[in-house]
């Protein structure tokens, strides 16, 4: 039944938060009223059983605590108008009584009058159900930090007023932006191992094409999606990450392959200022990985011009590791060196991985034993100590600086 239960909270967290949020207009209100819900459910299901309709129960029971909640609180007169409905018994109820209001909650937590990684964060808060911890982890900041623009980004919305809804048409594309950055972070956060945020992250992808089907970004987002997920298989081996030139190309989803090229065409057919944006670009590159073999010298290019859109140092990281297949691990060294990441887990295995490919055997153990002190992820962390132990080093992570 456990498993059951964190099941279900994976599958219907992100649409029962938002049919909650679209009924009371408060954030806090819906997300205590939401956890209330999951509570009852932990509490209930294993005597009872599991509702024919797990979604709309939860729905149902969190739209009746927060009404209790709104009745004990009397203070909350803007409210009141709730306290006139008739209240129903938790029974199950008919799924189409409650729309799936998630694309209406990205549009929200994506609005203009709210900081850029604060829409980002509310949104994987929201609608991802990642941790606190977990979003400070995507955004390189301590979990305290990430709190309090979690806590300042909701007090926002409530305090300007702003709009549950999908923003008229002639606001959409100056809107995108934020939401293409929203989703590609949850697909990131599942992409590591959670493979049903992935799969919302598709899910929404998909909506948004949809949505905006002469946006070549939002098609290129989706196309960049499908091309990584469609090698999921392959990436992990006994619980041990995988990586792409070790990953057995027979387990790659090849339908899945076509789909993401596909759509990939879509957005290069269409014309506009994305034609050339950073997701159709990502999107490229992660086409160019399903050959065989690869062009590195294309891939390179492609990360050059991405790093040129972006200013990204992380992007430029990827560009050094292709320069380093293209040209060798000396050329690709040299721009590793240059990029201020000291923090950041992935500078330091790549940058082992291309001193051992050196010889320089001492420098390599260090890079990987201070990747190893940054590492959370128990499958990464595993494949820096194998990467350790092939140069004869104990796995003693180095300390991280104060």
């Amino acid at each position: 039944m456990v498993a059951i239960l964190e099941q279900v909270f994976r599958d219907q967290w992100g649409r029962v938060l938002a049919a909650l949020i679209g009924f009371l207009g408060d954030f806090d209100l819906a997300e205590e009223a939401t956890q209330e819900a999951f509570a009852v459910a932990a509490e209930r299901w294993p005597r009872d059983g599991v509702p024919v309709n797990p979604g709309a129960w939860l729905v149902t029971t969190a739209r009746n605590r927060a009404i209790d909640r709104i009745r004990r609180n009397r203070t909350l007169v803007a409210k009141t108008r709730l306290l006139q409905m008739s209240e129903t018994a938790e029974d199950p109820v008919d799924a189409t009584t409650f729309p799936d209001e998630r694309l209406e909650l990205v549009f929200t937590c994506c609005h203009p009058a709210l900081a850029t990684d604060a829409q980002v964060a509310l949104t994987l808060r929201t609608l991802g159900g990642l941790s606190t911890a977990e979003i400070a982890r995507a955004f390189l900041v301590g979990e305290p930090t990430m709190a309090q623009r979690l806590v300042r980004a909701k007090r926002k919305i409530k305090a300007a007023g702003i709009p549950f809804r999908v923003p008229p048409d002639h606001l959409l594309p100056d809107r995108l932006a934020a939401v293409l950055a929203v989703v590609y972070l949850i697909f990131n956060e599942g992409y590591g191992g959670r493979g049903e945020l992935a799969a919302e992250a598709l899910r929404l992808g998909r909506a948004l094409a949809e949505l905006m089907p002469n946006e070549p970004e939002a098609h290129a987002l989706l196309a960049m999606m499908l091309l990584l997920e469609a090698r999921r298989a392959s990436r992990f081996l006994g619980g041990d990450l995988v990586l792409l030139a070790d990953q057995d190309r027979s387990l790659w989803d090849a339908a899945q392959i076509a789909d993401g090229r596909s759509v990939l065409d879509r957005a290069l057919a269409l014309p506009g200022r994305g034609a050339g944006g950073v997701y159709v670009i990502q999107a490229a590159i992660a086409s160019l990985h399903a050959d065989e073999p690869r062009d590195w010298p294309q891939i390179a290019a492609l990360y050059g011009e991405l790093a040129r859109l972006t200013e990204s140092p992380v992007v430029e990281l990827n560009r050094a590791v292709a320069v380093a297949e293209e040209r060798g691990p000396e050329a690709g060294l040299e721009i590793v060196e240059r990029l201020a990441l000291e923090d950041y887990r992935y500078l330091h295995a790549t940058r082992g991985e291309l001193l051992r490919r050196l010889g320089r055997t001492a420098e390599a153990r260090d890079a990987y034993r201070r990747a190893l002190a940054l590492v959370h992820d128990d499958a990464e962390r595993r494949l820096l100590q194998r990467r350790l132990a092939e140069l004869g080093a104990p796995a003693s992570p180095a300390p991280v600086p104060d």
